[in-house]
C-alpha cells in the first residue's frame, strides 16, 4: 500500500523551500543595498565636492584669476571670507586728467574709452600677476596681493604689476590716440603692511576688500606720484621686502594724520637688465639727494641742474631746485631731517 506523506512532513518540506528563495532574495538585497550605498556616496561626494567649487567659484571668480579660484576649489575648508589681519600689498592705479579726458569724449565713446581701459588694467593684475582685484573707484583700480591665496611674494608680485600696468597704459594711449581720442596716464600706489582682509560692508552689500593704515598709505602714493612726476611709487615696507630691483628714492614724507616720516621710492627695474645710462642718472641724483638733505645747498644745486640739462622732461629735478630756493634762507637747524610734509590727501 502505498503511504502518502503526513501532513508533518509536507510541512517540513515546504518552509526549506520558502526559506531558499527567502535567502536569495535576501542576498539578491544586500547587493542591490550594496551598489545604492556606493553609488549614493559617489554621487554625494561628486555634488558636496561641485557644491564646495561652486560656491568658491560664486565667491572669488571676480575678484581673482580662474586658476586660483580652482587650487581654491580644491581645498575650499583651507578658505574663508571672514576678517581677518594679514600681511599684504595693496595696489592703487589712477587715470591722471580724467575730468578733462572725460570732457572730451561723448558718453558712448567715453564708456568705450573707461571700458577699454579697466578691461586692460584688469587682465594685468588678475591674469598676468595673480593678483586679486577689490574694487573700481570711477577710474581708479584696487588690487592687493597675498589673499585669499597666500603668496609670499606678494610685494614682488605688486611691484610687477605695477609696472607692467604703466607699460600696458603706454600701448593703450598710443591705441587711443589713432581713435582720435584723448591720450592715458596713469598712477600707481603700492604698499606692503598689515591690514585687515575679508567680507566686510553693510546687511546691503559687502566686498571682499582689505582695510587700514597700510591701504590708505597706498592709496597717498598713488597721489603724490602726480607730485614727483613718476609713475609708481611704493612704500619703504615693499622697497625692502624686494630683491633684486633697483628703486630710487624719491622722498621721505609724512601724510596727512602721521607724524613719523617713510622713505617713498620709484623702482626702476630689475638689477640685471638695467640700463647703464638710468644707473648713472640714479648715481647723480643719490648724489643730489645727500647733498640736499645735508643743507649743501649750492652743490645739490649744481647737481641737479645738471640732471635737468640731461633730462628736461624730469619733474623730479625742477620740484627739488624750487624747494632748495625756499629753503635756504631758512633757519632749519640740525633736527631738520629733509622730510616733507602733506596736509592733503
Amino acid at each position: 500500500m502505498t503511504q502518502r506523506p503526513s501532513g508533518r512532513r509536507a510541512d517540513e518540506l515546504r518552509p526549506v523551500t520558502i526559506e531558499r528563495g527567502y535567502t536569495r532574495h535576501a542576498e539578491g538585497s544586500v547587493l542591490v543595498s550594496l551598489v545604492l550605498v556606493f553609488v549614493f556616496q559617489v554621487t554625494f561626494g561628486y555634488l558636496v565636492e561641485a557644491r564646495g567649487f561652486r560656491q568658491m567659484t560664486r565667491l572669488f571668480a571676480t575678484y581673482v584669476p580662474p586658476e586660483l579660484v580652482e587650487k581654491m576649489a580644491r581645498e575650499p575648508e583651507a578658505y574663508t571670507m571672514a576678517a581677518a589681519e594679514r600681511a599684504l600689498s595693496v595696489l592703487f592705479a589712477d587715470v591722471r586728467n580724467f575730468t578733462s579726458t572725460s570732457e572730451k569724449l561723448t558718453p558712448t565713446a567715453l564708456a568705450e574709452w573707461i571700458n577699454v581701459y579697466l578691461s586692460t588694467m584688469s587682465a594685468v593684475i588678475r591674469e598676468q600677476h595673480q593678483g586679486t582685484l577689490d574694487k573700481y573707484i570711477g577710474d581708479a583700480v584696487m588690487a592687493f596681493w597675498g589673499a585669499p591665496v597666500t603668496n609670499a611674494q606678494h610685494a614682488e608680485h605688486a611691484v610687477r604689476a605695477a609696472m607692467a600696468m604703466q607699460e600696458a597704459a603706454h600701448r593703450l594711449s598710443q591705441d587711443f590716440l589713432a581713435r582720435g581720442w584723448p591720450p592715458l596716464a596713469i598712477g600707481v600706489g603700492v604698499n606692503t603692511g598689515s591690514m585687515v582682509v575679508g567680507d566686510m560692508g553693510s546687511n546691503v552689500r559687502k566686498a571682499y576688500t582689505v582695510m587700514g593704515d597700510s591701504v590708505n598709505l597706498a592709496s597717498r602714493l598713488e597721489g603724490l606720484t602726480k607730485v614727483y612726476g613718476v609713475g609708481v611709487l611704493v612704500g619703504e615696507a615693499t622697497f625692502h621686502a624686494l630683491s633684486g630691483w633697483v628703486c630710487r628714492e624719491i622722498d621721505r614724507v609724512k601724510v596727512k594724520g602721521k607724524d613719523q616720516a617713510i622713505a617713498i621710492y620709484e623702482p626702476l627695474g630689475l638689477a640685471r637688465s638695467l640700463d647703464a645710462a638710468v644707473q648713472e642718472e640714479l648715481q647723480e641724483w643719490n648724489e643730489a639727494l645727500r647733498s640736499y638733505r645735508s643743507q649743501g645747498w649750492d652743490k645739490a644745486r649744481a647737481a641737479l641742474k645738471t640732471l635737468q640739462l640731461k633730462h628736461p622732461d624730469r619733474k623730479l629735478y625742477a620740484l627739488y631746485l624750487e624747494r632748495i630756493e625756499a629753503l635756504q634762507g631758512q633757519t632749519l637747524g640740525p633736527q631738520w631731517d629733509g622730510s616733507t610734509q602733506f596736509e592733503t590727501k
